[in-house]
């Protein structure tokens, strides 16, 4: 049995996508859990870049099995361009299964994410306005669409009608915005239905066979450990479960069928939107780490805040979801600084905070003790074996080791699948 799990130790954006790119080339099966089209992972293959917000990543395996598992919240239109995207480049998107259970985004939970937004002014927690809290909401009032209601005609058209004239009190009466019509979308969507048919199917049975088999599986996360619903900077957060955890939760298998978690993190840290964020720079070192990095959302385009690596965090990843290795990405943006930084910990008045506080109120209050490295001026982006990286780097490396209690098994020193290095 061979069952890996690839989740993002941070914000998210930690280059995922790259990571699970990888060791989808070593996999029969790439599973995505959690999440809709507030995602992205962008994985550079052969000379071309692909952006893709809810196929797993593994679609670039010709022979690869790919899940879109029951805790994905998908919306169809974009999926369907997603596909025809690929398609146009030469990629075939027939090994694609979408579980029965997965919930529809529709139209009226886009349309009240904006409103919601709106209506918390200051307050705003930076949602992109996808329709994806409201889609999760509705699954937990025991109101959603899945994609087997979806594919029921009579039984779709009927759901789509009463939900819409529920969702429609709110937004005239609480709102004061104009209705939606369902006659506006629902033969859209049933045009949805019609293309996506052939990849529903119950991806529960399809994945437990695999993992029985012995054939290799891996889980991709999406987002971070920190938009994490449950345990992350709430409110500040994403409506799923980006843990190790949720994937047991998402494709409907258990934990005991998981043999390794590796946790995705950056040289540095970056988060988009509001938030708190204790190591964030606003000099001439965050705009460099921002530009030479690329620091651009996959699915917004919003510039990242970017700050250095923060080792508190890096602790709380490999706690709550297990980590039982590291991929550390993107050490070649930080060529060039005179000096690194880490954060250990927190200095909270006459204390100091090892351990990321559930309040952030509490947070608030802390600012980041920093451990200060020299820097390294070597390209390392053509590195290809751990030992040949300057003493810096590797120092730098094992530092962050050290104080995360896990261990560094993947180096990124560059974007492309081949500036990796495995240990």
């Amino acid at each position: 049995m061979s069952a890996k799990v690839v989740i993002g130790a941070q914000w998210g954006d930690e280059g995922k996508g790259k990571i699970i790119d990888i060791l989808a080339q070593q996999s029969e099966v790439v599973v995505r859990s959690q999440g809709g089209n507030n995602a992205g992972h962008t994985v550079e293959a052969d000379g071309v870049e692909y952006k893709l917000h809810l196929t797993p990543s593994g679609i670039l395996g010709k022979n690869t099995l790919c899940i879109i598992g029951t805790g994905v919240v998908l919306d169809p239109g974009v999926l369907l361009e997603e596909l025809d995207m690929l398609t146009e480049k030469g990629v075939c998107t027939d090994n694609l299964k979408i579980d029965y259970r997965a919930h529809i985004i529709m139209p009226y939970h886009i349309v009240l994410d904006g409103l919601m937004e709106e209506a918390r002014g200051k307050g705003d927690i930076g949602t992109t306005k996808k329709g994806i809290g409201p889609c999760y909401m509705d699954k937990a009032e025991r109101i959603g669409i899945r994609l087997c209601d979806l594919l029921d005609r009579d039984l779709f058209i009927q759901r789509a009608k009463e939900n819409t004239g529920i969702k429609n009190q709110l937004i005239t009466k609480v709102y004061g915005k104009e209705p939606v019509n369902p006659d506006d979308f629902i033969d859209t969507y049933l045009g949805y239905a019609d293309r996506l048919r052939k990849y529903a199917a119950d991806t529960t049975v399809l994945l437990y066979n695999a993992i029985k088999a012995d054939k290799k599986v891996l889980f991709e996360g999406a987002q971070g450990t920190l938009l994490d619903l449950d345990i992350g900077t709430y409110p500040y957060v994403t409506s799923s479960h980006p843990i190790s955890g949720g994937v047991c939760v998402g494709t409907g298998i258990g934990p005991t069928l998981i043999d390794e978690c590796i946790g995705v993190m950056k040289a540095y840290t970056t988060r988009v939107g509001k938030g708190p964020f204790p190591t964030e720079l606003f000099d001439e070192t965050g705009d460099t780490i921002r530009n030479v990095g690329r620091e651009f959302g996959t699915t917004t385009g919003r510039p990242r805040r970017c700050g250095w690596f923060d080792a508190v965090i890096g602790r709380f990843g490999v706690r709550t979801s297990g980590l039982t290795g590291i991929a550390l990405n993107k050490l070649d943006t930080l060529t060039g600084l005179p000096v690194v930084k880490i954060c250990t910990g927190y200095q909270k008045g006459d204390e100091v905070v090892y351990d990321f506080p559930a309040s952030l109120t509490e947070l608030a209050k802390c600012k980041p003790i920093y451990e200060e490295m020299p820097g390294w001026t070597e390209d390392i982006t053509g590195v290809r074996r751990y030992e040949d990286l300057p003493d810096r780097v590797k120092n730098y490396i094992e530092r962050i080791e050290a104080l995360c209690g896990c261990r560094v098994c993947m180096v990124g020193v560059g974007p492309g699948r081949d500036q990796n290095i495995e240990r």
